[in-house]
This record gives structure tokens, sequence and C-alpha cells, in this order.
């Protein structure tokens, strides 16, 4: 049987909709399974969202995590709360964590039961810190949101990868494989678009799975590369 490859965009601490999904899929430990990042924010348990794929991982599953700029975000909030780590400067405006807590950085705290990043455990840090920016594939690139085609080299420019919205495809820059991405979310009736469209040049699979309330979106997605199948599963933590 053919090693099925799996994709799952941007989670944002919605464990049990994280956990149908995987139910529904059944991923085997010869499957690859990719996640796009943004593991964190927004949703009631970011830590149970890392705890499961670490989970995956510590099972022998076959995973790779890619970086998300919700946990670019963490990351930062972390480095500047070890450095300012004082009693006065714990309590002092942080413009930092005022940016995060609107991203839904707040209730990301409130998963891990802490008041201050710097007390987030440091197998969390690590492992974030661990997390690859993209993956390249024999006929695909997967990154969380995007990459600067107006770069000679696109792997150069990392922010983007992280951040960027729009991007006008050059598909010869990466070889002319099929960029994968989430960070953006669309409706499902675009994502199914791009997936039957065989030699459409890119792929964004965040559907939003906060947008629970909105017609079209609120579903965690896996795609199966191979099959080029899209399984969808209804946020269940809301």
């Amino acid at each position: 049987m053919k090693q099925k490859r799996w994709v799952i965009p941007d989670i944002h601490g919605y464990v049990k909709t994280l956990r149908s999904l995987l139910a529904q899929i059944r991923p085997s430990k010869e499957d690859h399974i990719i996640f796009l990042g943004d593991y964190i924010d927004r949703g009631p348990d970011s830590k149970g969202v890392i705890d499961e794929i670490m989970k995956l991982q510590e099972d022998g599953y076959h995973v790779t995590p890619l970086l998300g700029n919700h946990e670019e975000y963490l990351l930062k909030n972390y480095d500047y709360a070890v450095e300012n780590n004082s009693f006065l400067k714990k309590w002092m405006p942080n413009k930092i964590k005022s940016e995060w807590f609107e991203f839904g950085g707040r209730e990301t705290m409130i998963s891990f039961g802490k008041r201050h990043a710097s007390d987030i455990p440091q197998k969390y840090i690590d492992w974030m810190r661990s997390l690859d920016y993209y993956l390249e594939m024999e006929d695909c690139v997967i990154v969380h949101a995007g990459l600067n085609f107006k770069r000679q080299n696109v792997f150069q420019d990392k922010h983007a990868m992280l951040w960027v919205k729009e991007f006008d495809m050059d598909s010869s820059k990466i070889g002319n494989r099929q960029l994968i991405h989430g960070h953006t979310p669309v409706d499902l009736e675009y994502i199914h678009h791009c997936i039957n469209q065989e030699n459409h040049e890119f792929i964004d699979l965040d559907n939003g799975v906060f947008l629970s309330q909105k017609p079209g979106f609120g579903n965690l997605v896996a795609f199966e590369l191979n099959k080029r199948i899209l399984i969808t599963q209804h946020n269940e933590d809301e």
C-alpha cells in the first residue's frame, strides 16, 4: 500500500476537532502527516493541540510540523518575558504581548494555566523552536503562509513564509511544483476549486476553523496529496 501524505492546516487550539479529524483519516505509521503551523491561539486548548502532535511523534508516527506565525508570536513573547523577568518589568505594559493577545494569545496562556509567557514549560518552547519553515517534496512545496516570488531565491524570505497574504505565483522558482499552504482562510468551495484543477499552481487549505458561524467556513481539513482527497471536520469545540 502506497504511503499516504496528509496535509493539515491551521488548528488554532481546537483539539477536539483535531482528534475527530484524525479519527476520520486514521493515519498509519507509514503515512506522512504534515501540519502547516498555527497550532495555538483563538481556540480553547492550544496546549492540548501541541500535546496531541507531540504524542503522535512519540508514538512513532511520521509527522512534520511546520512553523506558523502564531508560534513565532509566542516565541517573541517568551523571549521578551525571559529578558524582562524582574518583578516590576513583569507587570509593565508590553506592546508585544498586547499584539499577541489581539490574535488569541490570551486563550493560549489560559490553556497553559500561566500568567507570563516565561512560565510556559521549556519543552513546548524547545518544540516550537525546532519547527521547520517549509518542506520540499518532489511534486510540491509546503509552507505555512506562502512565498515571496519577488525574490530570486524564494526560500530566503522566512518572514513571507509565515506572514504573506497575497503573492503572484512564479512556479518556475520552485521547480514548477505546486505550492500547498494555509494561513489565509478561504471557503470550502474555493479549496475544492483549487484541488480539482490539477494544474492549479497553489492550494490554500485554511478553511478558518475558528469561523464556525460563517457560511462555507469553520472546518479543519486534511488533504491527501497522492489521491487528492479532501476530508473535512466541522469545529467540534464550539
